[in-house]
């Protein structure tokens, strides 16, 4: 039988959904659909059980064979809109605490669909699919989408990893082994961080654990690890707030960088914005990033409505607004990534924070 979690049902929610609907909407930087700007859907795949599949929707659902003309198997709408309605109440009301659960209707109407399992066995940022008619140009682009629920606990945009660490050199201050065991021993990451700025300390920015990230990152902006460093900081050492945004505007205020604001350019946001949608939509922090967009499509988002809107390269910018409001700081294991201590290095004292960035819901 199978078991998923609600995330992952989420992206059988989304197959079901479009081919009952047969459209695809845009959304705005609040998540509120646009009316207006929508993408016919000639057919849609998915990763796993869409491959060498091909669903076209209508008044029945024409199932086919890639590269052959006869359909397989022609099904009413209404099976995918019935199917779609009893998922979305599945995953809703699937116990709060519980990881994968089973849902017996749907994975056998699937598996009706000749499909073996719902999610794919791969690292890749494109969740499904789709094959859009595009009103303003005429053509029919295959695209590929990034799908995030929010049926569920929120998602991760950016996964902690060693690679993820950004390590601070300590400056100003010479402490004693016992002193570091001190400071090392306090419960908060953010006591630790006030100790050391309390006996006279600061932080210096040396760079990112892992090479990779750190040159990742250059390839947007050649300063985008130094204001992500600055950003990271804030958010360790500010009780309370996670929240990407005003976390970004305490840093704006302070202008560590020192960029000239006289004309109110964005400098900041800007650069964090390009970076956030680089990581939604190909950017990793193991792999070399050359620019290439895994998710070509860009993004579908579940609201807790069961609302499913997308976020199209068209519309970059409420994408980019959307990131930017929508994303929050979040703390990884301090013992798994091994970050979060005074640890020592010819003679040098040095700190490292983990960067882990979650959507708010």
């Amino acid at each position: 039988m199978w078991r998923y979690n609600r995330g992952e049902w989420s992206e059988s929610y989304v197959f079901l959904k479009l081919l009952d609907e047969g459209v695809l909407y845009a959304a705005d930087a609040e998540l509120q659909k646009i009316d207006d700007i929508y993408y016919p859907i000639i057919k849609v795949l998915h990763q796993e059980f869409g491959k060498g599949m091909e669903f076209f929707p209508g008044d029945q659902i024409v199932i086919k064979k890639e590269n052959q003309e006869e359909p397989l198997l022609r099904l009413p709408v209404e099976d995918f809109k019935r199917n779609s309605l009893l998922l979305l109440d599945k995953i809703r009301n699937a116990p709060k605490r519980s990881g994968s659960f089973e849902v017996p209707e749907i994975e056998s109407f699937l598996k009706e669909l000749n499909m073996t399992k719902i999610k794919a066995d791969t690292g890749s940022k494109k969740d499904i699919t789709i094959v859009v008619h595009d009103t303003v140009t005429g053509m029919n682009p295959t695209l590929g989408f990034s799908i995030k629920s929010q049926l569920g606990s929120p998602s991760t945009l950016l996964n902690p990893s060693g690679k993820t660490n950004f390590i601070f050199e300590l400056q100003n201050i010479d402490l004693s082994e016992d002193e570091v065991k001190e400071i090392n021993g306090l419960k908060r990451i953010i006591h630790r961080i006030e100790a050391i700025k309390d006996r006279g300390g600061s932080f210096s920015f040396v760079g990112t654990q892992e090479d990779i990230l750190g040159l990742n990152m250059q390839v947007v902006d050649s300063c985008l690890p130094e204001i992500m460093a600055h950003l990271l900081m804030s958010y360790y050492s500010t009780s309370g707030v996670a929240v990407l945004e005003p976390i970004l505007e305490m840093v704006e205020d302070r202008n560590p960088c020192n960029y000239a604001l006289t004309y109110g350019h964005p400098f900041y946001r800007y650069k964090v914005k390009k970076f956030l949608v680089e990581v939604a939509l190909g950017m990793v922090p193991s792999e070399v990033w050359d620019g290439t967009y895994d998710a070509t499509g860009g993004y579908i988002v579940v609201r807790s409505d069961g609302e499913v809107l997308c976020y199209h390269i068209y519309n970059r910018n409420e994408f980019e607004e959307y990131l930017i409001k929508n994303t929050r700081f979040d703390s990884p294991s301090v013992t798994r990534y091994g970050y979060g201590k005074i640890y020592k290095e010819k003679d040098k004292l040095y700190l490292k924070l983990s960067l882990q960035i979650r959507f708010i819901k």
